[in-house]
């Protein structure tokens, strides 16, 4: 999908007014609103590392937005989030080559119609949305930590309210429904952001989860059929605004929609559900439940 002009409020080009400019990982950026959200960023001077899962894929869409932005500070990462070992080479390499990491932006998904299983053993929908960026982000904690303030953005979605957790069929082991697994792993999303956000109070990092709103995206078309959702620039507005929003440097645990802190579902502010699920997550992918 080919990326759109850069977005004007009331006819003036948004600036960006941090302090720095910022290292910020996306990923699922070779495509839809990640694409377009890494251009803005570029656009605004941040250096901006785009994940995706094809080189040749990531090579053309680095160089589209070397060209569309006039602006190097872009290179890009591989992965399948199919396989959690490529999850945690990923990590490695974010480590090893980069010397700081301000914002990570947790925006990959994935709509499955039928269920699937990955190489690793779980339903696709659940690991790919989900555990993959548990992981991730918890591989990278170090390094964030290190870079304060500094934020992490789960990108979710309006669905996650209509989904649930059902620990007897939490990868549909009983029943399946390609909407119902999308929806249960943006609830997934809203919880870790909220958990993540309690476990970071004290150290200058954030966790927020958003909306981005209906996009016109191969996941709108492919999930929903049909044509409609709004333009790419629309898409990513909010994601932009909660990467570098001033006023948003010390907010945390919070969800947002059109630029805007919402109301996320009574099911996301469950703390103990919150605390079950990190636990059985990080259990899950192999890691210490602190």
């Amino acid at each position: 999908m080919p990326l759109q002009p850069f977005r004007t409020l009331n006819g003036v080009r948004r600036q960006n007014k941090l302090t720095a400019l910022k290292t910020i990982l996306i990923t699922g950026a070779t495509d839809g609103i990640g694409k377009q959200s890494a251009l803005e960023l570029v656009q605004q001077g941040h250096y901006v590392i785009v994940h995706g899962r094809s080189e040749t894929r990531a090579k053309d869409v680095v160089s589209e937005i070397q060209r569309a932005s006039n602006n190097s500070k872009v290179e890009y990462v591989l992965a399948d989030f199919a396989s959690l070992d490529a999850v945690r080479k990923l990590a490695h390499n974010v480590q090893e080559n980069f010397p700081r990491l301000d914002i990570l932006i947790n925006n990959a998904g994935v709509f499955m119609p039928t269920r699937t299983l990955t190489r690793d053993g779980f339903e696709t929908t659940f690991q790919v949305n989900h555990l993959a960026h548990f992981l991730l982000t918890n591989l990278l904690l170090e390094k964030i930590k290190s870079s304060a303030p500094a934020r992490i953005i789960h990108v979710s979605s309006g669905t996650h309210r209509g989904g649930k957790i059902e620990w007897d069929n939490l990868q549909g082991e009983k029943h399946y429904s390609g909407y119902d697994a999308y929806s249960n792993s943006k609830l997934a999303n809203v919880l870790f952001a909220y958990a993540l956000a309690e476990k970071l109070h004290d150290v200058r990092v954030t966790s927020n989860a958003l909306h981005p709103g209906v996009i016109a995206t191969k996941l709108l078309h492919n999930g929903w059929g049909g044509g409609g959702g709004k333009d790419l620039a629309r898409g990513a507005e909010t994601i932009v605004y909660c990467a570098t929003a001033p006023e948003l440097e010390n907010v945390t645990g919070r969800y947002f929609d059109n630029r805007r802190a919402s109301a996320s579902s009574a099911a996301s502010h469950d703390e103990p559900l919150q605390r079950e699920f990190w636990d059985v997550s990080a259990r899950l992918v192999g890691l210490n439940k602190a």
